[in-house]
């Protein structure tokens, strides 16, 4: 089984080292190669074509939000892994929009840490739906007015059955369970979700729950 490429980048040698010493013993993943600052990982990305970044968010020269959003914005775009000290996070929420497919906290157990890397490697969001919430709510200020307006114009392009599906996915659920609730086989779930992604030049499932969350879907559906 070819390992998954893994790129590090964060500012602090130290926690590189920790990094390195946490995620080096998994068979499979290979680190790639280690950056510090955002500037650097889009060099490495370039050299070393990386399957996951694990990014630091706050970082001298080229942080990690402006790094996200160009690794993101690259043709053969590398997932991102957001690292933070914080899940209540305003700089982590624009991470998210910004392409990343879900964040970790510095303290989080090696083994998770892994897995997150599995996982995101694999397609799915390193996300819990209820943190996403916390996330929004932290983030909710003056500009939600604004903001749910453009959304729900954003989602008009939806048809009734796909936005049944956009609300199940900011809910957290997996395709299974959409599958199950809306009464459709996992292969039709996995096809909406991916025409609902091209309809709104979105890059992952974290985005729909943003979206969905900013259009005010969430609230009316009850959860």
């Amino acid at each position: 089984m070819t390992p998954i490429r893994l790129l590090l980048v964060d500012d602090d040698p130290l926690v590189r080292a920790g990094l390195v010493l946490m995620i080096g013993g998994a068979g499979d993943i290979e680190i790639v190669g280690e950056a510090a600052d955002g500037a650097q990982a889009e060099e490495l990305v370039a050299r070393t074509r990386p399957d996951v970044v694990l990014m630091d968010i706050r970082m001298p020269s080229v942080d990690g939000l402006t790094a996200t959003a160009r690794l993101r914005a690259r043709a053969d775009a590398p997932q991102v892994v957001v690292l933070t000290t914080f899940h209540a996070d305003e700089q982590v929420l624009h991470a998210l929009r910004a392409g990343a497919a879900g964040f970790v906290l510095k303290d989080t157990p090696p083994a998770e840490i892994v897995d997150a890397v599995r996982r995101v490697a694999a397609g799915d969001p390193v996300l819990s739906p209820a943190v996403t919430r916390q996330l929004m709510r932290h983030a909710a200020g003056s500009a939600a007015d604004a903001r749910q307006a453009r959304a729900r114009e954003r989602l008009a392009v939806l048809n009734d059955r796909e936005r049944e599906v956009t609300v199940a996915v900011g809910r957290g659920l997996a395709n299974a369970a959409i599958a199950v609730e809306l009464f459709m086989s996992v292969a039709t779930v996995k096809t909406h979700v991916s025409r609902i992604l091209a309809k709104l030049g979105l890059d992952n499932r974290v985005q729909i729950a943003l979206l969905a969350y900013d259009a005010g879907l969430l609230d009316e559906d009850g959860h």
